[in-house]
């Protein structure tokens, strides 16, 4: 019989940069995937076609929102590459058992800094600051598999086990 586990929530996470721990207050928008695509249109076709580009995507945003201006916040918008470890706990509920089941989820984030959202100064609320990372490297880990690897500069986008990319390296020589 198969696993019928329903996934809940995160019910908490925490983000590294190099190892090291970030001791804010954050919370992080993970990119979304836009594939590229090109406009088909001719003989053949009632029409046109958004038709992607194998293995291709638009730029990736990582956002890291804090509650207010830090050190970490600041060091993070230095002109150098940021390589993320994004660590979580998920709750999931199964129901055969009626119990609650958590597994790990981990995305690991690869970029440089584009935009730092300094925020505002008001009393009693949140700066509201952020760090916008143009990612070019995306794994995403759920309960030890991988399940996504995105990285544009090594040719590689796997998606549930399939890398879309590996005969595009092949007949570019690059295995």
């Amino acid at each position: 019989m198969a696993e019928r586990m329903v996934p809940e929530k995160l019910i908490n996470f925490r983000a590294y940069n190099e190892g090291n721990d970030l001791l804010g207050v954050t919370d992080i928008q993970i990119p979304s995937l836009d594939a590229m695509t090109e406009t088909i249109k001719g003989a053949g076709l009632a029409g046109e076609v958004e038709s992607p580009v194998l293995g291709h995507f638009g730029s990736m945003e990582t956002v890291l929102n804090w509650r207010t201006i830090s050190k970490l916040g600041m060091n993070l918008a230095s002109q150098k590459g940021v390589n993320l470890d994004l660590r979580g706990a998920q709750q999931f509920y199964d129901p055969e058992k009626s119990e609650y089941v958590v597994k790990p989820v981990k995305c690991v984030v690869r970029g440089v800094p584009k935009k730092t959202e300094l925020g505002k100064l008001d009393v009693g609320t949140t700066s509201g600051s952020s760090n916008t990372i143009e990612t070019h490297y995306l794994k995403v880990e759920i309960d030890g598999e991988t399940m996504l690897e995105i990285d544009k500069y090594n040719y590689i986008s796997s998606i549930g086990g399939v890398d879309y990319l590996a005969e595009v390296r092949e007949a570019l020589g690059l295995n």
